[in-house]
């Protein structure tokens, strides 16, 4: 049965209330709880288990069915690779199918009636394989033209085999594709929407070798840090030991974490499940200031701070302006010599001009807030503001590292 904890009376008998100092340290439990798994991250957001990882695949295909927007017969791979398809299934090619063949015969091109290459486009099919696939599991897979294919809408990929950098086969593509970008061209005009020479295929592969994993093998698990910091890394090893004693886990380094597992296949997963959802919470980054001089973006972390320095920035504009004139002389007068010469030439004027900006100090220990605010209040575009930090960097005020893309 249900009861009221301490210190609350029953309000339909005497329309009872909360003991004061029970209901603080309610209230005090309640802030702590929501502050830290606020601030907390779970372990498996903030690692990886070391073995158990993705693998690129790769392979060349030919894809068909195309509406006169393949490489035609100007790419001698696609030829060839598409007459090897056509023995393998049985079919005998006797005459040319490209200009190549008829190049090695000797030949003019419009000797032979060779078969049309405008439906067929050669393609490279990539493909990532989870950790664990198994043979008859499905994934997607990303198919691109490298001929001169101009489009592969309505196109679909024969069978096609995917390897690994082993050599190995691990999976077979076929299908459909779903290509998003299109490409329209009438009497010399011509629009093009996203990028109609490559596309996808949903669950277009299905495995067929599953990739060894060395996850039920080793004594320890090893979890990698995606932050690459030493606090974090202690943090995780200290909530594997408080939640499953001392000696579990230790850390190696910033970035792994050993942790003693049990050999049992079935027990290990289970004890890596909760391991993945307990809760740490990471250490503050590195401060650091991200600038793309490209694009002007600046992106400024929460830790960075600024000593004592004094800022100014100007903008100097220089104009100069050019005039065409001639000089015209006066009529000639008969008797007093010859009439003068008109002359063309330019006047120059230069101008400089520079905006008067305020200067602005920067307390020792500002905060992100504090350096936006001074930086706004000049008035200073992206460009400047970049200028800014690179002498901050410079003078040794900015206590960040800067880095430039």
């Amino acid at each position: 049965m249900w009861r009221l904890p301490a210190g609350v009376r029953d309000s339909s008998t005497n329309y009872g209330h909360f003991d004061m100092n029970v209901f603080s340290k309610i209230v005090l439990f309640l802030c702590i709880v929501f502050s830290s798994s606020l601030a907390a991250d779970r372990v498996k957001d903030l690692t990886s288990v070391a073995g158990v990882r993705s693998n690129q695949l790769v392979g060349y295909g030919l894809v068909v069915g195309l509406s006169g927007t393949g490489d035609r017969d100007k790419i001698s791979f696609t030829a060839q690779s598409l007459k090897t398809v056509l023995e393998r299934l049985g079919v005998e090619v006797d005459g040319p199918i490209s200009n190549y063949d008829l190049y090695q015969r000797g030949v003019a091109s419009l000797a032979y009636d060779k078969t049309k290459l405008d439906n067929v486009a050669s393609v490279v099919v990539t493909a990532t394989i989870p950790p664990f696939a198994k043979p008859g599991q499905v994934m997607d897979v990303n198919v691109a033209a490298i001929g001169l294919a101009s489009s592969l809408r309505g196109g679909s990929l024969i069978l096609t085999e995917l390897r690994g950098v082993d050599g190995e086969i691990y999976a077979l593509a076929q299908g459909p594709l779903t290509v998003s970008g299109v490409e329209v061209s009438a009497e010399g005009s011509e629009i093009q929407i996203g990028v109609p020479t490559a596309g996808r295929i949903p669950s277009g592969a299905i495995v067929e070798k599953e990739i060894p994993s060395s996850f039920a093998e080793s004594e320890h698990i090893v979890l990698n840090n995606h932050l690459n910091d030493f606090t974090t890394a202690s943090a995780i090893a200290e909530a594997i030991n408080g939640a499953f004693g001392d000696k579990t886990a230790r850390a190696l380094d910033g970035t792994s974490v050993a942790v003693l597992a049990p050999q049992d296949p079935s027990q290990r997963v289970s004890f890596l499940s909760v391991i993945e959802n307990l809760e740490v919470i990471p250490g503050e980054p590195q401060a650091k200031v991200v600038v793309n001089s490209r694009t002007g973006t600046v992106v400024i972390s929460r830790t960075v701070r600024v000593t004592a320095a004094a800022v100014t920035h100007g903008q100097l504009t220089v104009r100069v302006s050019a005039t065409n004139e001639v000089s015209q002389p006066g009529t000639a007068v008969v008797g007093r010599g010859p009439a003068g010469q008109t002359v063309p030439f330019s006047n120059a004027e230069i101008s400089v001009s520079e905006e008067a900006r305020p200067m602005f100090v920067f307390q020792p220990g500002v905060n992100l807030r504090e350096i936006v605010d001074a930086v706004n209040q000049v008035g200073a575009t992206p460009s400047s503001l970049i200028a800014i930090l690179d002498a901050l960097k410079s003078s040794g005020s900015l206590r960040a590292e800067l880095v430039v893309l």
